[in-house]
């Protein structure tokens, strides 16, 4: 008879690793990367411990900061503790039963194997004390984007860590992680470039299914189903919109750009004649591949409407002629908004942003200054910033023509990745705008 462990199973019995070539993987080398990257930017701040802070925020990118360095992307949340000399330990989830027999996450990759379960920032705190760090300079890192520019950490926890740690020095650190994810390896472009492949298999559903009777929600489900069956993530974001083309001047419709959720999607049958609209991700190993397209309803599009969609296409395609390293991101985003100035087009986003874990990542341009909405996405005091090898960005590009309909236009954006003599895209959105019967 074999020797029992104290949980009930033999000595030498682990957490299955089966599930690893089920899910996507980063290699070890890929982790010694980015864990070397960090360290150093740590001594460079005199930082001696990073916190990393995640939770189920705007659409689950506040797990984004924990999973780049752990792989531990939980939607339960947590938090991580980082060194300069040692392995990271992560707190996640404080359901007992998710522990028991094993954390899954200990069978869903390999990066990290000190997984505890989350008794908050007092337990935090604890490890730190006892690791001689309650008088350290601890980094805290929570997540934040051009879009979310607010730390996405509660005031609560803030008091606690203060409680707890009365002579620790805090510093926010989150701009350590957002640097380091501004430029993606090849194996990020990888998982993005898979990620892309089944974002094309989205749109592709998202025209096959929007047909007449068929109901927002039916074109939603489909969309996210070819997301899921082909192996991407279920973290949902689809800001989908449907409406007729011609309708009375006394109705006011959103098809300029689709809603979020609960707005959408909704039990409203199509009908010919409607415009169907959409930005959405597809999630695969944590990586998001952006894309916005549009299907008409019917037969014999409006020549307006396919003008607009002319006109996106002609957007999209001075993004990749000029979005080269070396270009500043004003000559890109100038560049891209030329030919809707030309054709008297206007827009409510026409530009480009970050994109890899998170959604919008720096740099994002997408609005004008005085369109109002944050600082950080109309490019303003970034004129300057080069474009880099490596870059990942998702465009926007939702133009419509004021002088026909100010209520109705086109989406269309691609993920693009910069390479050494410019930007290729990675979803290959079609360049005909769909008639779907």
């Amino acid at each position: 008879m074999s020797k029992l462990s104290w949980e009930g199973f033999p000595i030498g019995a682990a957490p299955t690793r089966e599930l690893l070539q089920y899910i996507p993987q980063l290699s070890l080398a890929e982790r010694d990367r980015r864990w070397s990257e960090v360290r150093t930017r740590m001594a460079s701040k005199g930082i001696d411990a990073l916190l990393l802070v995640g939770n189920d925020s705007f659409f689950g990118m506040g797990t984004v900061n924990l999973r780049y360095l752990t792989q531990v992307g939980s939607v339960f949340g947590g938090y991580a503790l980082f060194q300069a000399d040692d392995d990271p330990v992560v707190w996640n989830s404080n359901q007992p039963q998710m522990q028991r027999p094993t954390n899954p996450y200990l069978g869903t990759q390999e990066w990290v194997s000190d997984i505890r379960i989350n008794h908050g920032v007092e337990a935090v705190a604890g490890e730190l004390r006892d690791r001689g760090l309650e008088k350290a300079t601890i980094g805290l890192a929570p997540f934040s984007s051009t879009l979310v520019t607010i730390p996405l950490i509660f005031q609560a926890e803030m008091e606690s860590l203060r409680r707890e740690l009365p002579s620790a020095r805090v510093l926010d650190a989150a701009s350590i992680l957002q640097e380091l994810r501004q430029i993606k390896s090849p194996e990020e472009i990888s998982l993005l470039t898979s990620a892309a492949q089944i974002a094309r298999k989205a749109v592709d559903a998202m025209i096959t299914t929007a047909k007449p009777g068929m109901t927002e929600a039916q074109v939603y489900a489909e969309m996210v189903k070819a997301q899921i069956v082909n192996g991407a993530e279920p973290s949902v974001f689809n800001l989908l919109s449907s409406g007729p083309v011609d309708h009375s001047e006394s109705e006011i419709w959103h098809l300029l750009h689709g809603a979020e959720q609960p707005a959408a999607p909704s039990m409203r049958p199509l009908s010919k004649g409607d415009v169907v609209i959409s930005e959405f991700h597809t999630q695969y190993g944590g990586y998001l591949a952006a894309t916005e397209f549009s299907v008409y309803v019917g037969q014999n599009a409006p020549e307006k409407l396919k003008d607009v969609w002319k006109v996106c296409v002609e957007c999209f395609d001075a993004t990749l002629e000029v979005m080269k390293p070396g270009k500043t991101l004003e000559e890109v985003w100038k560049a891209v908004r030329r030919p809707a100035e030309v054709a008297g087009m206007d827009f409510v986003e026409l530009g480009f942003h970050g994109h890899g874990m998170a959604s919008p990542e720096f740099p994002t341009v997408v609005h004008r200054p005085e369109m109002g909405g944050p600082k950080s996405m109309c490019g303003e005091g970034i004129e300057e910033v080069e474009i880099q090898e490596g870059m990942v960005f998702g465009n926007n590009i939702d133009v419509y023509n004021p002088k026909w309909k100010m209520d109705v236009g086109c989406m269309y954006g691609d993920l693009v990745v910069v390479g050494p003599s410019g930007a290729e895209p990675l979803v290959h959105v079609p360049r005909e705008l769909p008639e779907s019967v």
